[in-house]
């Protein structure tokens, strides 16, 4: 969608172009999920006979990443103001967390959730769809949050006490003057954490959620042709990921208030 913002009126500012080139983005992103099985239909075997079933697990995919990721980044934001927290057991707590979950891997994590967390906790039943997005969501929370805590910190301290001179109390100061300042520098790697995550959600497969990765592993176990369909399971994530890359691209400029002076 690089193109596609360029190929716009110059004469229009770089905000309206940004808007514009979000909304092609995500309207071709909706033609693309509920309109791929048409052309997609047309292939040969193996594809074209699965083509519903295709088009069926990118949604689940998308849908997947997208609540992962909103609760994601609710929970990079409580964990970077945590430990950035002068409390010390919410420091501690925090820490502890991030430190967890980026140190092990997401596939145990996934198992954890599905299969652990309801021994641990009498109970709790979860869909093997929303264990995956806790699992999700847990782990991206953890990266998140030191993307959002760099931020925080990357603002210069003169912001803070030229806010304070105004008679802002602590809370206004860092909901007006520090936490925008912040999330546009966090943005670039909260972005690329969020493409990873789209990726990462193949994982699910292995507690039966049927998302891409899912219905390309049954396709390819019943016909036998694992070389047409893994290309067309990776193809599919390459549109995907290239796609909500250029939305996120998109909304980085958007918010880039400096250059549309």
């Amino acid at each position: 969608m690089k193109a596609a913002f360029t190929l716009l009126p110059r004469g229009w500012s770089r905000q309206r172009r940004s808007a514009v080139t979000i909304a092609l983005a995500i309207t071709g992103l909706l033609v693309f999920l509920w309109f791929m099985a048409i052309p997609m239909a047309l292939l040969p075997e193996p594809i074209g006979p699965a083509a519903l079933q295709f088009a069926e697990g990118a949604r689940v995919t998308v849908s997947l990443t997208l609540v992962a990721g909103v609760i994601g980044i609710i929970f990079g934001m409580l964990a970077a103001l945590g430990k950035l927290s002068s409390f010390l057991p919410v420091r501690w707590f925090a820490s502890f967390y991030i430190w967890v979950i980026r140190g092990t891997p997401l596939l145990v994590q996934v198992l954890f959730v599905f299969l652990a967390l309801p021994a641990l906790v009498p109970g709790l039943q979860l869909s093997d769809f929303y264990s995956a997005v806790v699992a999700l969501a847990f782990n991206a929370g953890a990266y998140n949050a030191e993307a959002i805590r760099s931020g925080i910190l990357a603002v210069h301290k003169g912001q803070t006490e030229a806010a304070r001179s105004l008679g802002l109390s602590p809370f206004q100061t860092f909901r007006d003057v520090i936490f925008p300042q912040s999330m546009r520098i966090a943005l670039p790697p909260l972005v690329n954490n969020f493409v990873s995550l789209l990726k990462d959600s193949s994982l699910a497969y292995v507690i039966g959620v049927v998302e891409l990765s899912n219905i390309g592993n049954r396709i390819q176990s019943v016909t036998f042709q694992p070389i047409p369909v893994f290309i067309t399971v990776a193809s599919i994530y390459l549109i995907l990921t290239s796609v909500m890359t250029q939305i996120s691209g998109a909304i980085e400029r958007q918010l880039d208030v400096e250059r549309h002076q």
